[in-house]
């Protein structure tokens, strides 16, 4: 069984924006994401948040793993690591980090991002190259976009069918990443029921999603903004993640009482 899958992928696509209050959270966040491959346990991902410093400043250092287990493990293994050094005056990012093996496929790639020049300074470890690339104006990769995104909701009136829009630079250039909001929804979690905002993000077809408008999530519907769910149809079935264990929340978490 030969999946295009990347387990952590997803999850940080999502999952925009030059203030960047830090309202929704802080050092010692961490969530751990149980993620399911139509009916299999697939594996499972984390996101930890830690404060340190990079180049001569206060930074929020962003970890993201992923890995494959049981059958889906013997067919497809999957190690993910990525990371990100956010700017905690302006949220943007200083470096990314992306390193993969997925099913053999493995990448090492490292972007150092310099603002004021425009400009993404890529290694490529695994092929000893380095390659520099033009960016757009508050440009962010995929981990800083989701951090940058979930400061910017709180304070904001938001309608149905309202859409946020950021720069991201993924691979070797600069995309339009768009998201629209669908609404409020309570679901049922392990933790108990909680209200949540709903989005979809648009993505390019053809390659892993089954379609443009194919991938929703669901944050808290709280100062928090934590990630609840995650849902997406792909060319072969589907992957869902849920929530399944989280800690160091900067604000309480409001669970519904039946």
């Amino acid at each position: 069984m030969k999946i295009k899958i990347t387990t952590i992928s997803i999850l940080f696509l999502l999952l925009p924006f030059t203030v960047f209050p830090q309202q929704a959270f802080d050092n010692g966040e961490w969530f751990k994401f149980r993620v399911h491959y139509g009916p299999l346990n697939a594996g499972y991902a984390t996101l930890e948040v830690k404060d340190a410093r990079f180049n001569n400043a206060n930074t929020f250092h962003v970890v993201g793993k992923g890995w494959s287990t049981g059958m889906l493990n013997a067919v497809f293994k999957v190690r993910d690591n990525y990371e990100t050094y956010i700017d905690k005056k302006n949220g943007l990012p200083f470096r990314f980090i992306r390193q993969i093996n997925e099913g053999g496929h493995t990448r090492d790639i490292q972007i150092d991002f310099n603002h004021n020049q425009k400009k993404a300074f890529v290694f490529d470890k695994k092929h000893n190259t380095n390659n520099t690339f033009g960016i757009s104006k508050d440009v962010h990769d995929m981990l800083s976009a989701f951090y940058y995104f979930r400061n910017d909701l709180n304070g904001k009136h938001l309608v149905s069918g309202q859409e946020f829009q950021l720069n991201m630079f993924y691979g070797d250039e600069s995309h339009d990443f768009k998201l629209k909001f669908l609404g409020r929804e309570v679901i049922n979690t392990k933790f108990g029921k909680i209200a949540t905002l709903k989005f979809r993000p648009y993505v390019l077809a053809g390659r892993v999603f089954e379609e443009k408008e194919s991938l929703t999530f669901w944050v808290s519907d709280d100062m928090n903004k934590m990630p609840v769910k995650i849902s997406a149809s792909l060319k072969v079935g589907s992957l869902n993640a849920s929530l399944d264990e989280f800690k160091g929340l900067k604000n309480p978490l409001n669970i519904i009482m039946n």
